[in-house]
């Protein structure tokens, strides 16, 4: 009998402690040390089917390595090979996280169904027969595409040296466990475990995995720290499960960006890509309303037109309210301090209602100028045009501060036909832009006396 051992590991950030104690040392949680199980033995966790000896690495110069670009898999998925950097990288381990209930199964099947290559989907969650009726509604027609149900990662790498598959997909990675832990799974030493052996499979088969992991109710991914680390690259699935959109970010990522960004429409027959996102973050309306502005950001390298909605009414009660969604409210209340101190408004008695369209949050400060536009607008009850649109970055001083890649911004409005765009007079252009007017502006004043005088 293999010796078994007692630790105790804290269950929020995964550190290991010799006994119990009411506080995390790494953390500073309180209670969450839990004890668990560990049997130490002689293992071996994944075993590849030639039995040839297994060459050891030496050290090499480093003008001696071989430098060629790493051929990527193309997912046949253009928001998710933009998100990944271009593709998935042979020999990666990618974890996506999300809510319950957001698509996370749901795009991962997709895809491998739309595959060229041959894919093995492993589910811990759900029936053959539950997956089955998904795959009925998103592409029922797949040659290369496995479905197991199973748990253990022995039995599955067992599967996997049969089916011989080019891509491994594992929903999710808290349902596995392996033999030579004991404890239950979703544990910090089992999650820790059965990633470690996933790892060691990817990297000397060549194989890429992807992981779907839970998160805690904070948002993060569940279990300790340390999977975040291990892993290659990490996705996050965010969205309102009430709207249809769906975002996907890159939290980590070794072999590309990290602030590039999907964007899905979840439909009956699976997610579509959204291609144009600025379609779906700009409203269509006949009239112009009072209290709107669009603004020009930047996700990564794409270029987003995103609407600003302000609502500013007389305070009812003692203290007035400043609410935003999708937008920092300590910001919003320096932006307000501004246009109280610099410009002359009085909306220290006012209520100030922010919201950015499409439920998306936005950290770019170059739509302080739209939020500032938007504020006043409905202060004054005076529509901003439709087709002018704001990129620029508010000052303490209440100047308009320039803001980076502003001539692809320019571009893009220009591209879906506004007319007219504020930037900062600061800002350095060298091209032209003959299908779009640039006004340039230093203060806050020149910008109310364009619009409402």
């Amino acid at each position: 009998m293999a010796k078994l051992k007692t630790t105790f590991f804290c269950q929020n950030c995964g550190a290991q402690y010799a006994k119990w104690q009411g506080q995390c040392n790494s953390c500073k949680e309180w209670n969450t040390i839990a004890e668990e199980i560990i049997q130490k033995e002689e293992k071996t966790t994944w075993k590849p089917a030639t039995s040839e000896t297994k060459r050891v690495s030496k050290p090499l110069k480093i003008k001696e390595i071989d430098a060629t670009q790493e051929v990527r898999m193309d997912t046949t998925d253009g928001e998710l090979n933009r998100v990944l950097g271009g593709g998935i990288v042979p020999g990666s381990l990618t974890l996506l996280g999300g809510e319950p209930g957001i698509g996370k199964s749901t795009l991962l099947l997709q895809i491998s169904l739309k595959l060229p290559y041959k894919t093995l989907y492993v589910s811990g969650e759900e029936s053959q027969k539950q997956i089955k009726m998904r795959a009925e509604r998103i592409n029922p027609n797949s040659d290369n595409c496995y479905i197991l149900t199973e748990t253990k990662t022995q039995n599955i790498f067992r599967h996997i040296l049969e089916i011989q598959p080019d891509v491994v997909i594992i929903d999710s990675i808290q349902t596995l466990h392996t033999d030579y832990i004991e404890s239950t799974a979703g544990s910090i030493s089992q999650i820790r475990e059965t990633t470690a052996e996933l790892i060691k499979f990817a990297k000397e088969t060549n194989v890429p995995v992807i992981l779907i992991g839970h998160i805690t109710k904070d948002g993060t991914i569940a279990g300790p720290k340390i999977l975040e680390h291990m892993v290659d690259t990490v996705l996050q699935f965010e969205g309102d499960r009430n709207h249809v959109y769906r975002i996907l970010r890159s939290l980590k990522n070794r072999f590309g960006s990290t602030a590039e960004l999907g964007i899905y429409e979840m439909q009956g027959s699976g997610l579509r890509e959204v291609s144009n996102p600025s379609e779906i973050l700009i409203s269509h309306r006949e009239e112009e309303l009072s209290g709107t502005a669009i603004a020009s950001t930047l996700e990564g390298m794409r270029p987003l037109m995103i609407e600003i909605q302000a609502l500013v009414s007389t305070a009812v009660y003692g203290t007035p309210q400043r609410s935003t969604t999708g937008y920092n409210a300590k910001r919003l209340n320096m932006i307000l301090a501004v246009l109280e101190k610099r410009a002359g408004f009085r909306l220290g008695t006012k209520d100030v209602f922010l919201n950015v369209t499409g439920g998306i949050s936005v950290d770019d400060p170059a739509i302080d100028l739209a939020v500032v536009a938007a504020i006043l607008s409905s202060n004054e009850d005076v529509a901003v045009g439709k087709e002018v649109c704001f990129a620029g970055e508010v000052g303490l001083s209440g100047e308009i501060r320039p803001v980076n890649r502003v001539e692809q911004r320019i571009q893009e409005a220009e591209k879906l036909g506004f007319s007219t765009i504020f930037i900062s007079k600061y800002n350095k252009i060298s091209g032209k832009f003959p299908g779009i007017k640039v006004i340039l502006v230093s203060k806050i004043e020149e910008v109310v006396d364009h619009l409402f005088a």
